[in-house]
């Protein structure tokens, strides 16, 4: 099944990857022109389960298997992302969880590293929402699971979130105030289907419009290498760490070079796993989650309010980032303090829609959010005929934002997919939220990262770079 997200895909306008047109893939076999062998029989057969190599001498026939190739080397090449049905991406798999702690268990106490895992907030919405439990519910019983497992540490993400959250905030105010006003749009950068389509479609172009902000996977994969190597007082390639996210497109982000400690030889994320993979576990286990126990989450990298439940953030189930810039910079440069929602306006579909600020009756902020390729296409568009009016824009490729992630949990038929994300929403929406610059925790370990950003020897440990794909190939004649 295909899984990744339309933004991955520039030959077709879905919501799921299929082979690009561009992709470097293996030439199909015609059956009717096989090569021959001397004794007149075909030397690859083809049936509907696969390819078959027929040994010349006696006729008998060996199942060739597909080739496999990791995120990496797909990436190395100018195309998109092939579809789970030709890539089988062996770095990025429960069965590679499985191996890894397999391995680890004939390691001596001196080695074995140290598992932990990282739920984002919207795939615990979606297992909530499929097995009918809280929020808090459901990462209690998923952290029991974990445990069982051997892991010694889960967290959810909204800490690294909030970090996120600021480090965006900062970073537009730098550029509204710049005298250079060419970097509008600001253009978020959470979302992995998007940044490897603009890397690899619009390259040098667009990229100086996105915000070098990491995304709360990536930070969090900085906080648990840090704060989890100084816990257990190992390196950090010791600390084997694995995510819990809405989306496949994930899995390609934990496989940058950016995100990788050349020092430590070691990962920020080891492994993504999707909440639909989750459930494949459960199944695999023969567990039912309703009859699991809870087990308290861990505290250190969470973000909790005073009795211990899950804390959130204001605006989109996407993270918010359009709320929280909006409201910060009218705050900071307009005085303009507001805690009514937000009055969007929509435009072509649900999923692009604007909001403005307007001060003495002139416009002095115009953001907007764009769910979904098409209209990912139209900002770009804009963009590129220099018509685009939006100072800020929150980009993600799927339509309804990463609660509707295609790693997200699976229904049945439309009505029941239907109530399954408005429920997902309703879950992610109903959390406690907490403002990222009042929260003590958030800025303690915003000072933890400065002091390990100086043992690290790095310029900053919550920003990244974004790299032009050269295109090698020459595909069909298609137009933006």
């Amino acid at each position: 099944m295909s899984n990744f997200s339309g933004a991955l895909q520039i030959t077709d306008l879905n919501d799921f990857i299929t082979p690009s047109q561009e992709c470097i893939k293996p030439v199909q076999i015609d059956k009717n022109n096989a090569p021959k062998t001397d004794k007149g029989r075909a030397a690859i057969k083809i049936e509907a389960d696969g390819y078959y190599q027929i040994d010349e001498d006696t006729g008998s026939q060996i199942r060739l298997k597909k080739a496999e190739i990791t995120l990496n080397d797909c990436l190395a090449c100018s195309g998109c992302i092939t579809s789970a049905e030709t890539v089988l991406v062996n770095q990025q798999s429960k069965d590679e969880l499985y191996r890894i702690m397999s391995e680890n268990e004939a390691k001596p106490e001196s080695e074995k590293v140290h598992f932990v895992a990282s739920i984002s907030p919207q795939s615990l919405a979606s297992i909530a929402s499929k097995f009918d439990f809280t929020m808090d519910e459901c990462m209690g019983k998923l952290t029991t699971f974990f445990k069982q497992l051997g892991f010694v540490e889960v967290f959810d993400t909204n800490l690294a979130r909030s970090l996120s959250l600021i480090e965006m905030q900062e970073e537009f105010i730098k550029r509204y105030q710049s005298p250079v006003k060419t970097s509008f749009p600001m253009l978020t950068s959470a979302c992995p289907g998007w940044i490897c389509y603009a890397e690899k479609t619009h390259g040098n172009f667009i990229l100086p419009y996105i915000s070098k902000v990491k995304s709360p996977q990536a930070v969090m994969g900085t906080l648990v290498k840090s704060k989890m190597s100084q816990k257990y007082g190992v390196t950090p390639e010791r600390i084997y760490h694995m995510t819990v996210m809405p989306c496949f497109d994930k899995k390609l982000e934990a496989s940058r070079e950016d995100f990788y400690n050349d020092v430590y030889q070691s990962r920020d994320v080891d492994l993504v796993i999707t909440s639909l993979e989750i459930e494949g576990m459960l199944q695999e286990k023969e567990i039912d989650l309703k009859n699991v126990g809870q087990t308290s989450f861990s505290s250190d990298l969470s973000l909790l309010d005073g009795d211990g439940s899950l804390v959130s953030h204001i605006g989109s189930s996407s993270g918010g980032y359009l709320e929280h810039v909006f409201r910060h910079t009218s705050q900071s440069l307009f005085g303009k303090e507001s805690r009514e929602p937000l009055e969007y306006k929509m435009l072509r579909n649900k999923d692009f829609q604007e909001v403005s600020l307007m001060v003495d009756g002139e416009e002095k902020l115009k953001f907007a959010f764009a769910y979904g390729f098409r209209n990912i296409q139209n900002i770009v568009q804009k963009i590129k005929r220099k018509k685009c009016q939006y100072h800020f824009v929150e980009i993600m490729a799927c339509p309804s934002g990463c609660v509707n992630g295609g790693g997200q949990m699976r229904a049945e038929t439309k009505e029941e997919a239907k109530s399954l994300l408005e429920t997902t929403e309703e879950l992610y929406q109903g959390m406690a939220k907490e403002d990222p610059r009042d929260s003590e925790k958030t800025r303690d370990i915003r000072e933890h990262l400065h002091e390990f950003k100086m043992v690290d020897n790095k310029d900053s440990l919550l920003y990244t770079e974004y790299h032009e794909v050269k295109k090698n190939v020459t595909a069909l004649n298609i137009k933006w």
